[in-house]
């Protein structure tokens, strides 16, 4: 699959506010290396800028860990170390400044960040990209997320796994293989939204009816942040231009050839997430 012209070929005099500015809201005092491994991503996959909301008491520590590029909006938080409510201005405050926003890496369940979570969703007219625990603070909400997002004429993509996925729509019962596809149209015609269902063959589909099944990708990617990696790739090719269907559908693509490279030279065994990034550029070159 060749990547679209817009994300291959820059401009001679073209300046980092050209190719967008991601905003991620995640990380807390048990995940912080989700929040990390998705703005790495991101900026692997060309966004300009990419800044990080994260818990004010976590700063130091984020910091040390975070890529050099990767700028930091420290929030106010919870005593568990989540970012909590009160983050609400601050967070309106850089929406204006910033191009899309992905809400969820490593963020926590506590009370207080979903009601955060829910405000973002049902007031920021950006594009954003909900995954992980941003979908779990949208779970049982979800005709309120719709209404909402449609009042305010709004992009959003949802990227879960089938354990989110059924959380999202209430479903007990594991899904089939051959079921994933219909689910995942069904889904995105009921909530007006895009969708990445992850997993072998992550299927991505949209409002419009348009749909893709990824053929890259392999079992080593079944790996704690993986799933991170590919939020901050929709994020950086949103930004970057794209529609919010051609985004996940290449980021999907690029993320699993990434994983295909990474496994050649670490085995799908040894691979981890940050292996996935680091053969990001090749998988790039590859779809050039």
């Amino acid at each position: 699959m060749r990547l679209p012209r817009r994300l291959l070929h820059r401009k001679l005099r073209a300046h980092k506010g050209d190719f967008g500015h991601v905003f991620i809201l995640g990380g807390s005092a048990r995940y912080s290396g989700a929040a990390v491994l998705c703005a790495e991503a991101a900026l692997r996959c060309g966004a300009g800028l990419v800044t990080l909301g994260i818990p004010k008491s976590l700063n130091a520590a984020f910091i040390k860990i975070k890529p050099k590029e990767v700028m930091t909006l420290p929030l106010p938080d919870t005593k568990t170390g989540v970012v909590s409510d009160k983050a609400w201005t601050a967070i309106k405050n850089i929406f204006r400044k910033t191009d899309c926003g992905i809400i969820g890496p490593g963020l926590g369940t506590d009370p207080s960040t979903k009601r955060l979570v829910l405000r973002i969703v049902k007031n920021i007219t950006k594009p954003l990209v909900i995954d992980a625990d941003g979908l779990n603070a949208i779970a049982g909400n979800m005709d309120k997320v719709r209404s909402a997002r449609a009042r305010i004429h709004a992009t959003t993509i949802m990227t879960p796994h089938e354990g989110e996925f059924m959380r999202l729509i209430g479903l007990s019962v594991p899904l089939k293989k051959n079921q994933r596809k219909e689910v995942a149209k069904n889904f995105v015609k009921a909530y007006n939204c895009v969708i990445a269902l992850k997993g072998h063959r992550t299927v991505v589909a949209d409002a419009q009816g348009r749909c893709f099944e990824n053929s890259t990708g392999n079992p080593g990617m079944a790996t704690a942040g993986s799933g991170d990696c590919v939020a901050g790739m929709i994020g950086a090719f949103l930004c970057q231009g794209l529609d919010a269907f051609s985004a996940t559908k290449y980021a999907a693509y690029v993320h699993g050839l990434a994983g295909d490279l990474a496994a050649q030279r670490k085995t799908q065994i040894g691979m981890i997430a940050s292996d996935i990034i680091d053969s990001i550029p090749e998988a790039i070159k590859l779809c050039s």
